[in-house]
């Protein structure tokens, strides 16, 4: 064989092999896109959003997510949040959500979701619509000890106000009156918690923590159960 035709063989040799790698990655573009399903716009800060101050359109920005891995109650355009503000500070790269703004309306809820209205010692000034949010309850246990349970994780807060302090004198520190996104379970919960618990407790969660998995941790008054 001449070193020509060993040229050109060499040659054809790798456009096959170019043309099935090519098609591979194709097969394996396509398989991924059907297994995450379409893409959908999601409204993200393309800069910090100052809690209060109206929302101007440059200050925003478009990704494209798995419509799976969008939020819920997504935004899709810059011009539905034209002019609102944010009831909180949103940092850039963060998705511009619904219950995050103030539209001069009523929280929007999706179906099997309740608006939990509950008083709870807490800081107003952390706690505020568009915040996550942990809730302590605590009970009494009578002559067995008492015990503090990690009720919720990650609730979202929909409106919050100032509340005032215990008249009993029985819970120590600041009170906030709040309303949370809960299931209908959660609701039922809550609502039996504040007749019959000693202290409900509101632990603020950082922006951007999502951590889930502790719900349900019980700590005795003995301090038992705590790992």
């Amino acid at each position: 064989m001449t070193r020509r035709r060993r040229a050109l063989l060499l040659l054809g040799l790798a456009v096959v092999l170019g043309a099935l790698a090519a098609g591979d990655v194709s097969r394996r573009e396509r398989a991924l896109r059907a297994a995450v399903g379409p893409s959908v716009p999601v409204v993200v800060a393309g800069r910090d959003l100052p809690a209060g101050r109206q929302v101007d359109v440059a200050a925003l920005a478009v990704r494209r997510v798995p419509a799976r891995y969008a939020p819920a109650d997504r935004i899709a355009s810059p011009d539905e949040v034209a002019g609102l503000r944010p009831r909180v500070a949103v940092p850039a790269g963060r998705d511009v959500t619904l219950p995050v703004l103030d539209t001069g309306g009523g929280p929007q809820l999706r179906p099997g979701e309740r608006v939990a209205d509950l008083v709870a010692t807490g800081d107003p000034k952390l706690v505020q619509p568009g915040t996550r949010v942990d809730l302590l309850v605590t009970r009494d246990g009578g002559g067995e000890g008492g015990a503090t349970r990690l009720a919720l994780e990650d609730a979202e807060v929909l409106r919050a106000e100032s509340a005032p302090d215990d008249p009993t004198g029985e819970t120590q520190g600041r009170r906030v009156a709040v309303g949370l996104r809960v299931t209908v379970k959660q609701a039922v919960y809550l609502a039996a918690a504040q007749n019959f618990a000693s202290e409900l407790r509101i632990l603020p969660r950082g922006p951007g923590d999502e951590r889930r998995g502790a719900d349900g941790t019980v700590a005795r008054s003995t301090l038992e159960g705590l790992g």
